[in-house]
């Protein structure tokens, strides 16, 4: 899908990603597809990201706004960009932590761009401070979030008319995550997990390490920080191994386990959602914890088993149960598979992006709320 508008888009992007690196393993077939990359190339747009290895570009003010939010080469790439961009153009921030120091610059701008902003994080204090506080949502025509939950937090804390939140789909690369016969060599029932965020390998360890199986672990996220919250055991079990695998090593883990098992931390973060598509789009039997959202929605429709948070021995029950139950399994397998080629896949994220986008380019003069300049102090 092609967006055609007279319109110059934009994709500010909230840490510096080496795209050259995705679009060549992607082509080898060694990694999936960026779906920036493919929203750049739908709406002929322009990527922004900061570089947060060169410091030479960032002022003192930049590095004294940064205490409100995001990093100082967040506030440098957000002046440098509303310098070279106005009414004609439109930019998607893909996460608050870069889109808030762009819309707060804003306020000092008359002929401003118009801006869609990706929010990860709504219950967050900082963000919702600054959009509420100063007003800062007045100059978002449209929010993303990936729950609804997150869609109704926003619409109920910023008093948003629905159309003015959308609720992206989870994805995951339909043409690098596929079902194919695993490689893996094993005597025994394989479970499959991966990630670091929000992730409670405790209770996993807990539930099976007295099983006859095997547990492998990409013990690996590309949304982990040092803050990220993840409860390791202090000695693995005999049959549990967590270790780093590339991408097609986590595909073939994937493909090779007879059940994918994401073991949660009760969270608000969506967290997990990105390892249950890629299990999906696998075909293969998942097991994830209830936490609100998408994961339990999941659960509510048939699709996967869900588990209560802290609770091993349900989940032992569960994995025992889909183990002992093998084409109940391929079933449920083959119907969350069908759901994820028409609900989840990037192609399906991308497309509900672009119409936004064109629906903005097409009518932002009309629906956006008239903001004052406001005067520089």
């Amino acid at each position: 899908m092609t967006a055609k508008s007279s319109a110059n888009f934009h994709l500010l992007t909230s840490t510096k990603i080496d795209f050259e690196h995705f679009e060549t393993r992607a082509s080898l077939g060694k990694g999936p597809r960026h779906v920036v990359l493919q929203l750049k190339d739908c709406l002929d747009a322009q990527i922004h990201q900061p570089d947060f290895e060169d410091d030479g570009a960032v002022g003192v003010l930049d590095k004294l706004l940064a205490k409100i939010i995001g990093r100082p080469q967040q506030w440098t790439l957000a002046r440098q960009v509303l310098a070279r961009t106005g009414p004609n153009d439109i930019i998607y921030c893909c996460g608050e932590d870069a889109g808030l120091p762009l819309a707060i610059l804003a306020l000092l701008k008359k002929a401003r761009p118009h801006l869609v902003m990706n929010v990860m994080c709504p219950e967050r204090w900082r963000p919702r401070l600054l959009l509420k506080g100063l007003q800062l949502h007045r100059l978002v025509h449209t929010f993303t979030v990936n729950t609804a939950l997150k869609a109704e937090t926003m619409r109920s804390m910023l008093k948003l008319s629905e159309d003015r939140v959308l609720c992206l789909a989870e994805q995951t690369d339909k043409q690098f995550f596929y079902p194919a016969p695993g490689a893996i060599q094993k005597n025994r029932p394989l479970i499959a997990s991966a990630g670091l965020e929000q992730r409670d390998y405790v209770t996993l360890a807990n539930a099976l390490q007295n099983l006859d199986l095997d547990v492998k672990v990409c013990a690996v996220s590309p949304n982990a920080t040092s803050k990220t919250r993840c409860r390791v055991p202090e000695r693995l079990p005999k049959n549990m191994e967590m270790r780093y695998f590339d991408w097609v090593e986590l595909r073939d883990l994937y493909r090779s386990a007879d059940i994918a098992v994401v073991s949660l931390i009760d969270n608000t973060y969506s967290a997990g959602l990105t390892v249950l598509m890629e299990a999906m789009a696998c075909c293969r039997p998942v097991v994830i914890t209830k936490t609100v959202g998408l994961a339990t929605e999941m659960v509510n429709r048939g699709l996967v088993w869900g588990v209560e948070p802290d609770s091993p021995d349900q989940m032992k029950a569960t994995v025992e149960y889909i183990l002992s139950h093998p084409e109940e399994a391929s079933a449920r397998a083959e119907a969350a598979y069908q759901y994820f080629l028409e609900n989840h896949t990037s192609e399906c994220h991308i497309e509900q992006i672009v119409r936004l986008l064109q629906r903005v380019a097409n009518s932002v003069t009309v629906d956006l709320p008239v903001v004052a300049e406001a005067k520089p102090v």
